[in-house]
């Protein structure tokens, strides 16, 4: 089986690209058949395609089709001028339906299991993240809203057998971590304690419920998993101890497990613990600010939703009381005074008074708060956040010939991830630096027509993950939501 950080290990040599570590090199330019969705798509996505034709699965490869995305992509596509962005926008938009949403009736229910894309596995944040730009399009194809759905129920099933896991397998298989010094169950591919995957279900639940008015998924199922949510919440704000979650990994990769199983103490002053961070490494000071922001965003989402959908004001003044507290807490303690920059929001804190100044690349992240609701653009700290994040005083910013960017641990130094990329383009609202984005995104491919996890600041061709769903399916969001607002119109 394979992780995030190894998958490339087991690759084998090909003609189209060269394992290196961890790191993936093209090579020279093929001319490639027909797409065929033969074996794993890993092998496909990292080929270097000779022309601009589609590097889509064949249509009778693809795991599920959308008329109304089809027709979305068509259309969207045609106002795109600039021809290798066209085709990486085909590759791109429909890559999670192409390739990832597994989809079937289970007991007269949709069901709809998603990968991650180059492992067979389903994150909660990912699948989240993966689905969300098709959520507007729902209404018009039954088929699309269908399969929705069941990726909401799915979720659901997910967080009732372990809400502290970030990681499932479609069924009771076991994966390779079941060694991990937490409770394991068959379910789970990997138990990290991740805040924002109890928070992406609730971010899809509640935009899928606001578009479609549809509460079919939003049944006595749900509402016991969004009680479990609550009741993890407050467990991980670690008042009266340190919860029933503890985790260990026996690994040579300091970040890939905790410190005593709970990891560094923190002060409960109302913030909550996530143990690890979107990127799945662990964290240096448990509260970790944007993931707490997410929190109070998700938590006044899901309390709406619980008036209006199953009448339990209950649990729905709990969460509203909740997030209120948490966001007294970010604003008491992960508001820090920098030297160059004022006042701005740390990335980890521990209530003590210990500080993590640094932003990494995947979202929730700072930079990408205002993409997921959880402050104004116009919020002045959010400014000089975003002034810090997307600098040298970031240690985790890289600068080199191909371009600039954010990165993180999780794949190491001088390794840009175009999803920062995608989030400093969402949060801008001015022309030159997001047509800096689209072009270095464009350029920084490989020629392979995808997105990938990370690049090389000196060196596109050295990247990671040729296959990965989640930031492809960003790229195609970014291009529509740009088209909507008039942006780059020479471009796109």
């Amino acid at each position: 089986m394979t992780t995030r950080r190894n998958f490339l290990r087991t690759g084998s040599l090909s003609l189209a690209g060269l394992v290196i570590g961890d790191k993936m090199l093209a090579a020279s330019k093929l001319s490639v058949p027909a797409v065929e969705q033969a074996g794993s798509f890993t092998e496909h996505a990292k080929k270097v395609w000779s022309d601009y034709s589609t590097k889509r699965p064949a249509p009778s490869a693809r795991k599920f089709t959308s008329e109304a995305v089809e027709k979305k992509l068509a259309e969207a596509k045609a106002h795109i001028k600039d021809q290798k962005l066209a085709w990486m926008f085909e590759n791109c938009y429909p890559n999670t339906l192409d390739t990832t949403c597994e989809f079937k009736m289970k007991g007269g229910r949709p069901d709809t299991f998603v990968l991650t894309g180059d492992i067979h596995a389903m994150w909660l944040r990912d699948s989240s993240a993966q689905v969300y730009p098709y959520v507007v399009l729902a209404n018009q194809d039954d088929k699309l809203k269908q399969m929705l759905q069941g990726v909401i129920r799915r979720q659901v099933d997910c967080i009732l057998i372990d809400p502290y896991a970030n990681g499932f397998n479609e069924g009771p298989t076991g994966s390779e971590w079941e060694s991990d010094h937490t409770t394991m169950k068959k379910e789970l591919h990997e138990r990290k304690w991740e805040i924002d995957s109890l928070c992406y279900p609730i971010r899809l639940g509640y935009h899928y419920w606001k578009e479609t008015n549809d509460a079919t998924p939003f049944d006595a199922n749900w509402e016991k998993a969004v009680a479990l949510i609550y009741q993890t919440f407050i467990e991980q704000q670690r008042k009266n101890g340190d919860g029933p979650y503890t985790f260990g990994r026996t690994t040579a990769k300091q970040s890939d497990t905790l410190l005593n199983g709970y990891g560094s103490p923190v002060n409960p002053v109302g913030l909550i613990v996530s143990s690890f961070r979107p990127s799945d490494d662990a964290t240096i000071f448990g509260f970790l600010i944007p993931s707490n922001f997410f929190a109070v965003t998700s938590l006044r989402q899901v309390a709406e939703m619980l008036r209006q959908l199953r009448n339990n004001t209950d649990l729905a003044s709990k969460c509203e009381a909740l997030a209120s507290e948490v966001e007294e807490a970010i604003q008491k303690y992960g508001v820090i005074e920098h030297p160059e920059f004022g006042p701005i929001y740390a990335f980890e804190v521990d209530g003590f008074g210990g500080r993590n100044l640094m932003d990494d690349a995947n979202v929730p992240s700072l930079l990408g708060l205002p993409f997921l609701g959880c402050v104004s653009l116009d919020d002045p700290v959010y400014q000089n956040t975003r002034r810090f994040v997307w600098s040298k005083a970031n240690p985790y910013f890289f600068k080199g010939s191909a371009g600039e960017g954010i990165g993180g641990p999780h794949i190491g130094i001088g390794y840009i991830w175009p999803m920062s990329l995608v989030m400093l383009a969402h949060t801008s609202t001015d022309e030159e630096e997001i047509r800096y984005c689209i072009e270095t995104i464009r350029d920084t491919d490989a020629n392979t027509g995808f997105i990938h996890e990370s690049f090389n600041k000196d060196n596109p061709n050295d990247y990671t993950r040729p296959w990965m769903a989640w930031a492809n399916t960003l790229f195609g969001e970014l291009i529509i939501k740009l088209q909507d607002d008039g942006r780059l119109k020479d471009l796109i």
